[in-house]
This record gives structure tokens, C-alpha cells and sequence, in this order.
């Protein structure tokens, strides 16, 4: 495994702001309301000494309530994992009795800990009262203006241990999003999957307000497990934290492999999960319907298909999405997703070659032509796979706007019939064929009525 690092420190400090500029990428939210760093967040660091940094809330020396005592808690996990800590004190400000709590836990840990003085803009800051702190001349940094940066960047790569193992390829993982619409029981499910209280879970709407990476093995495949933000129609997300929340929560599914759709199977399928689905459609991921709270369900093989039957109306745009019941707090029926995970996986990777693909073509043609729009006629040429993950297709036709739309949906699904491409979504498209000035030469082959 990785060596791991963490950035500590109390509420508004920078954490999160030194955190992406470390990843290269905005890949945690930053406000300047403290709590918005409520999770653990992840991300792997490449170069010639990799390791994984983790962003983490903010310690307060008094958490009062649920959220802020499962924000202490994970960042007291985050001390725990670490072989290295990034301390960070405000240099703007006094030294606080939230920055001597954190310097007792970190001391108490017996970690090897490097001091930032955080948000030093000027140079000009007086770093005397973080000298007190125990911890040596701390290193003058302002993450916003990239000052201390490469400095920090050296001191990590000669304090993280050796002798780990390289990182897993990024290619051999299976990147499986979990989204919903807000408390469905995203961060139970993965906590459930992973065996372990990874993810802060609540009754309170929004407790996550951030997509959160946690790497898991299973049946010798590693899984990159996200947990989201909850996701609601456009038009009910609010300003701030809560609109990058959203934008989190699509970036994660764009960049899956898999999402798992997850749906309260007590109150059943809303205009908001079909909403979810069609964002996940949009980013061709592979997808799962996930039906969760089975124990709550109404028990009995009648009242099963008939939400089973409700569930195929309501999500008739993807019929090639798998349906799953589980039980995040029980456990029920966890390890077949990940089954079906990766399954989709392999499926996404499928390549069939371009010889198979038009005798296939050739024989789906001839089976039902194509009836076009208008009076001209419609003619296919070849068909030839492109790119996987998302599997994409491109058939070669005379004008595609002489076909119907509905003639795309009848190839979709052959392609599904007779090579799989089970539980994700396909590009399909018509490309007119270019134009030869030169007539010579063989005429391509066409299907389609004379």
C-alpha cells in the first residue's frame, strides 16, 4: 500500500485549499464556512515517491452535536492511518485553544509531523506563537498563492517511510459510484461494503456534502468505492456549498465506471431518481439500480413484481440496467453488486471486431430495413467499434438524417441481444460517408431497399 498523509489542523485553516493544490485539481470544496470538510477525502500523488493525501474536517476542542463529533472522529482516523502528518496553523491569527488541542492529539499520536504556518501572504508573519506549539520552525505557506508549495512538496517526499508497495494501476481498478437523491443511504452502503466506518452516517439531510473516495478489494479486484452528495432536479439546488456539491456528485459519475443508482424502496421510485438516472445515462457510465431498504419493503413475491413492474415503467429509458434489492443496514445482497460491478466492467471493455460487426449489421438489416423519414432512401455502408468504456459505435450511412430515430434504438438493441454490453450504456451513431471525388475505383456495399 501507499504511505499515507494527512492534513490536520482546526476548522479554516486552508486544509482543503493546500489539499487540491497538492492534487493539482479542485477535487475538495473550499468555503470559508467552517465544517464544509466533513469526510475523509482521498487522492493518490504521483512522482517518483507516490503516496495518498488525505484532506480531513477540522478539530475543534468541543464538538457539539452529530456531525461535528463524526468530524472529529474521522479526523482522529486520518491521524490513525497516517505515516506522515501536514500540521496547519493559521499565521493570521493567534495561536487558539482548537490549535493546542490539535497539537496534544498529534503529539499523543507519535507521528512525524510537519508544521505549516498557513496563509502566509506577506513573508512578514510573526511566527512565534507557533514556535510554542513544539513542533520546530514551521514552514511559511499560502496554498492560495502557491508560496511554499514545492517546499512542502520536498518535505513530504523526505519524510514519507520507504519500503511500501507501488499503487494499483488506475486502469485495473473499478471505479463504482454510489448516487441517490438526498438520505437514501449512500455513505450506510459503502460503510456496509467495506466493513468499517469509513463515511459519516446521519439522519440529517446533507450530512455529505462531497464525493468521497475509499479504495476495497474484493475477489481480487480493487475497487474505488464514492460516496456522493445527495442529487436534486436543478432547479431546487441552492447557492454555495450546496451547488458544489451537485457538481461533485455529476464530475463523480462522468469518471465511474459503474454508478449504483440507489433507491429508498419504502417510499419508491421518485421524478428525482429519474432524474439521477438520466444525468448517469448522459455521462454513458454502466449502472446498477440498487433498491434499497429491503427490510422495510412490504414482504411477499406479489408486492415484489409489483414495484419490480412500477420500477421498469418508471425507468423504461434504461432497460439494460440491472435491479438489485438490498439492505444497506443489514447487508443483504451487498456482494452482488460488486459481482455485477465487475461484470459491467468487463463489459464496458468488450471489442468486437470490425469483420463480426458487419456480418452482423448485414444480417440485423436484412431482418428489418430501415423505413427513413421521407421520400429518400436510407442506406447503411459498415459499422465499426471506435472506443470501450463507454463501448461506441459508428455506422457509416449515406445521410443520416434519411433515418428515423427509432432506427438507432432497433440497433441498440440487437447489439445488446447478440454481443451483451449488459448494464451500460452504448454511443451509437450514424456518420455520413464521406463523398469520393474520385468515381473509380469498387463501389462500397450498401444495405437498404433499392
Amino acid at each position: 500500500m501507499l504511505p499515507i498523509v494527512a492534513i490536520i489542523g482546526k476548522p479554516n485553516v486552508g486544509k482543503s485549499t493546500l489539499f487540491n493544490r497538492l492534487v493539482g485539481y479542485r477535487k475538495a470544496i473550499t468555503s470559508p464556512t467552517p465544517g464544509t470538510t466533513r469526510d475523509r477525502h482521498y487522492a493518490e500523488i504521483g512522482g517518483r515517491k507516490p503516496y495518498l493525501l488525505i484532506d480531513t474536517g477540522g478539530i475543534e476542542s468541543k464538538a457539539e452535536g452529530v456531525i461535528e463529533e463524526s468530524i472529529l472522529a474521522q479526523a482522529k482516523l486520518a491521524i490513525a492511518e497516517a505515516d506522515l502528518i501536514v500540521f496547519l496553523i493559521d499565521a493570521k491569527e493567534a495561536v487558539t485553544r482548537e490549535d493546542s488541542h490539535v497539537a496534544s492529539l498529534l503529539r499523543k499520536s507519535g507521528k512525524k509531523v510537519i508544521s505549516i504556518a498557513s496563509k502566509c501572504d506577506s513573508g512578514q508573519e510573526d511566527l512565534s506563537d507557533i514556535l510554542r506549539l513544539g513542533f520546530g520552525q514551521p514552514l511559511m505557506l499560502s496554498a492560495t498563492h502557491k508560496i511554499g508549495v514545492e517546499e512542502l512538496q520536498k518535505l513530504i517526499g523526505k519524510n514519507i517511510p520507504k519500503g511500501k508497495h507501488t499503487k494499483v494501476k488506475d486502469e485495473k481498478k473499478i471505479r463504482l459510484a454510489i448516487l441517490g437523491r438526498p438520505n437514501t443511504g449512500k455513505s450506510s452502503l459503502i460503510n456496509k461494503i467495506i466493513g468499517s466506518e469509513k463515511l459519516i452516517v446521519s439522519d440529517i439531510q446533507g450530512t455529505t456534502v462531497d464525493s468521497t473516495d475509499v479504495d476495497f478489494e474484493f475477489e481480487e479486484k480493487t475497487f474505488t468505492l464514492v460516496d456522493t452528495a445527495g442529487i436534486r432536479r436543478r432547479g431546487k439546488i441552492g447557492k454555495g456549498i450546496e451547488k458544489y456539491s451537485f457538481l461533485r456528485s455529476l464530475q463523480a459519475h462522468e469518471q465511474a465506471d459503474v454508478c449504483v443508482l440507489l433507491i429508498d424502496g419504502k417510499e419508491g421510485v421518485t421524478s428525482q431518481d429519474q432524474h439521477v438516472a438520466d444525468y448517469i445515462l448522459q455521462s454513458y457510465s454502466g449502472l446498477i439500480l440498487a433498491i434499497n431498504k429491503l427490510d422495510l419493503m412490504e414482504s411477499g413475491e406479489e408486492a415484489r413484481v409489483s414495484f419490480l413492474n412500477h420500477l421498469h415503467h418508471k425507468f423504461e429509458f434504461v432497460p439494460w440496467a440491472p435491479v438489485v434489492f438490498i439492505s444497506a443496514k443489514t447487508g443483504k445482497n451487498m456482494e452482488k453488486i460488486l459481482e455485477l460491478a465487475k461484470e459491467i466492467k468487463e463489459s464496458r471493455a468488450q471489442r468486437i471486431a470490425t469483420s463480426r460487426m458487419n456480418r452482423w449489421l448485414e444480417m440485423v438489416v436484412m431482418k428489418h430495413f430501415p423505413t427513413g423519414t421521407g421520400v429518400k432512401v436510407p442506406k447503411l455502408f459498415y459499422i465499426t467499434q471506435v472506443d470501450v468504456n463507454p463501448p461506441h459505435f459508428v455506422v457509416q450511412v449515406n445521410n443520416e438524417e434519411y433515418f428515423h430515430f427509432s432506427y438507432i434504438r432497433y440497433l441498440e438493441n440487437q447489439l445488446r441481444e447478440s454481443f451483451g454490453f449488459n448494464g451500460t450504456a452504448i454511443k451509437f451513431q450514424f456518420r455520413n460517408k464521406p463523398v469520393r471525388k474520385d468515381k473509380k475505383g469498387p463501389t462500397p456495399r450498401k444495405w437498404g431497399k433499392a
